[in-house]
Parts: C-alpha cells; sequence; structure tokens
C-alpha cells in the first residue's frame, strides 16, 4: 500500500512537471502569436521567467526525491534554449575591437522621469557626455524648452536631430538622435499612432550610410490605479474571485495596448526588409519583452545584440513591480555586436540607458 502511494505521488508530481515544461514552451514561444488576433494568449510572453523558476524547483525537487526524473525538467529547458537565450543570455564580457560604433539607446523620460533629481537634465546630458557614444538614440526626446535642449545638445555633437512625434497639452513625445556622424536624411516610418512613431535615419560614416531606426512604440497605458491593483496582486492583497477579475481586466488591457504594437512593428520589419542594401541598427523604447511579438516581428533577419553579447536579464524598465527589459538594440550581418549591456546604476529617468559596441564587418 505504501508502496502504491509512493508510485502515485510521483506519477503525480510528473503530472505538474510536464504540464509545466508544456507551458513554459508555450510562454517561450508565444511571441509567434498576433495580438491582433490572440491579445490575450500573446500576454503570456510575460510569464516566462515564473514558469521557467517553477521548472528549476522541479529540478531540484526530483534531485532530492528520485533523481533519475531530473529529465524531464533538463528536457524542457533544452527544448527552451531559444526563449531562454533570448530572455536571459549568458554571454562573456568581450574585448572591444577598435574602430567600433559605440551606440546608446535612451529614453529619457522627457528629462524628467525621476522626480528627486529637479536637474535630470543637466545630468542626462553629463552622463551622456561622459559616456561618449558615437551615435545616441533617445526616445521622449523632448521638453517644454526644446531651443535651450537641442543647443546643449550641440555642444557634445556636431549632428542633431529630434522629430516631434505629437504636441499637444496631455501630450508631448518625440525622438531623436545625436551622433558623430553626418545626418544625410531622415525618415518617419509611417504607421497610425497618436503619440508614438519610428524614424529612420541615414548617417553616413566613412565612405558607408548607415541606416538607424529609432522607435518608441505603444506604451501600455497602465493608470495608477492600473498600478496600485498590480502590486496589490503580486502582494496577494485581493481575494480570490476579484483577484481573478482584476488579473483579466490587466490582461486585457495588456493585450489590446500589444495589439497596437503589432502593425508598428510590422511596419518597421517592411521598412527594414525595403532597404537591406544599407548596414541596419534598430533600437529604442519597444515597451514589450524579450518574449513578444513587436521583438519577434522586429528581429526577424536581424541580431538580437542583447541576446548576441550581452549578459542576465537586462532589466531597462526601473519602475517598482515591472522589472523588465523593454529596450532593445538590433543590427544587420554588416555589424558584429559586443557587451550589450543595460547601466543600471542611472536612475534619471524610469528606463535605464542600453549600451552597445558596433563592428563593421569587412567587405570582401
Amino acid at each position: 500500500m505504501i508502496k502504491q502511494l509512493k508510485q502515485f505521488t510521483v506519477n503525480l508530481i510528473v503530472g505538474a512537471n510536464v504540464v509545466a515544461v508544456t507551458i513554459m514552451l508555450f510562454a517561450g514561444f508565444s511571441d509567434r502569436l498576433s495580438p491582433v488576433d490572440y491579445p490575450r494568449l500573446s500576454c503570456i510572453g510575460m510569464a516566462f521567467p515564473f514558469f521557467l523558476l517553477v521548472n528549476l524547483m522541479f529540478l531540484f525537487l526530483w534531485l532530492v526525491i528520485k533523481w533519475r526524473k531530473a529529465w524531464i525538467p533538463v528536457a524542457g529547458f533544452c527544448l527552451a534554449y531559444i526563449p531562454i537565450s533570448t530572455y536571459m543570455p549568458l554571454n562573456p564580457r568581450q574585448d572591444v575591437p577598435e574602430g567600433s560604433i559605440k551606440l546608446m539607446s535612451y529614453n529619457v523620460c522627457t528629462y524628467s522621469g525621476n522626480s528627486k533629481y529637479n536637474d535630470a537634465f543637466d545630468q542626462i546630458l553629463a552622463y551622456i557626455q561622459q559616456q561618449q557614444a558615437d551615435i545616441v538614440c533617445v526616445q521622449e526626446d523632448v521638453d517644454t524648452w526644446r531651443r535651450y535642449m537641442m543647443k546643449k545638445y550641440g555642444e557634445i555633437y556636431p549632428y542633431n536631430d529630434t522629430t516631434v512625434l505629437k504636441k499637444s497639452d496631455a501630450n508631448f513625445n518625440g525622438v531623436g538622435i545625436h551622433t558623430r556622424f553626418p545626418i544625410l536624411r531622415k525618415e518617419r516610418i509611417p504607421y497610425p499612432s497618436r503619440a508614438n512613431g519610428s524614424v529612420a535615419y541615414y548617417l553616413l560614416k566613412d565612405q558607408d550610410t548607415l541606416l538607424v531606426i529609432n522607435n518608441h512604440f505603444e506604451c501600455t497605458h497602465l493608470t495608477k490605479e492600473d498600478r496600485s491593483r498590480y502590486h496589490d496582486i503580486l502582494k496577494g492583497e485581493m481575494k480570490g474571485d476579484t483577484m481573478r477579475t482584476e488579473s483579466m481586466l490587466l490582461i486585457d488591457k495588456l493585450g489590446n495596448t500589444a495589439a497596437k504594437r503589432a502593425p508598428e512593428a510590422e511596419a518597421v520589419h517592411r521598412y527594414i526588409e525595403a532597404h537591406r542594401q544599407y548596414p541596419v541598427i534598430v533600437c529604442g523604447d519597444f515597451n514589450d519583452t524579450p518574449i513578444s511579438y513587436s521583438h519577434y516581428i522586429v528581429g526577424q533577419g536581424l541580431t538580437d545584440c542583447f541576446r548576441a553579447s550581452g549578459k542576465g536579464i537586462g532589466l531597462s524598465y526601473n519602475q517598482k513591480g515591472f522589472w523588465v527589459r523593454i529596450d532593445h538594440i538590433f543590427c544587420s550581418s554588416d555589424f558584429v555586436p559586443y557587451n550589450c549591456q543595460v547601466d543600471a546604476e542611472i536612475d534619471l529617468s524610469d528606463h535605464y540607458p542600453m549600451i552597445c559596441w558596433l563592428k563593421m564587418r569587412e567587405k570582401h
């Protein structure tokens, strides 16, 4: 009887582990699902790290009670190699070769993202000057004193441009580029959005024309009340029925905004495909995690620089309870990325800056 009970318990745990692995794999590859068609299912990618942790707990459990069954979570990890390496790569630090381009992508939250700093603009500018990047792509590169802002950038970089995406009393947004390379021209990539956008900049480096696309995709539009309820859910401070209702409302809201980002990402992808003759760099605030449709679509045919040369989770959004990487850098095969990283020491905005070095391959 005891032997049968033990066997039943083992079989029960095996079943639970198989279910966990199945959900983990579904979550890991859910970035193939268009949120336009599957708004709720497309959000499951956000739960990938949770099921990754659950599978890890099963591995420890099997090693303690029945090590021969450890093959189940190990097989799950192997099958999930692609989403694991996308979400949390473990590349060693590399030596950056001479002649590499240093790129920074930074959402500065209109230079006032952290209220504890009264001089955020001056500190952000000092940080950018200290980094000495060759190309700085800025999201929310606007403020109420834009002439002063551009004048100060002009003291650091010879070539500067900001494209205002929307200007009103309630909403003020734009993307900009500040660089050592001459700006030959720019083109806004057309797609419907009330306040966000993508701008393609053509830069001259030596004899090459680089295509640099700076993006600010649709945000989640979570209100303070939404964020407060989300924190209550995480803390377990809601009762069962209320938690389920609030969770579904939150998922619906996230799914709807993801559906708005989908055509934005598709438009950028089409633009890249139509301009493959140029070495391409794509960066910006995607407002989506590495396991998301917009990340997957934009990244088709490109190298995810953080996956190829970064290390760890690379949390780029620093608001409490929302620790995720939503800022991304991609490049075409014309480049080799090195040491893509998020500088978590700089909390001047609600985002951390992302930095990467790109070395152009020699032409044959």
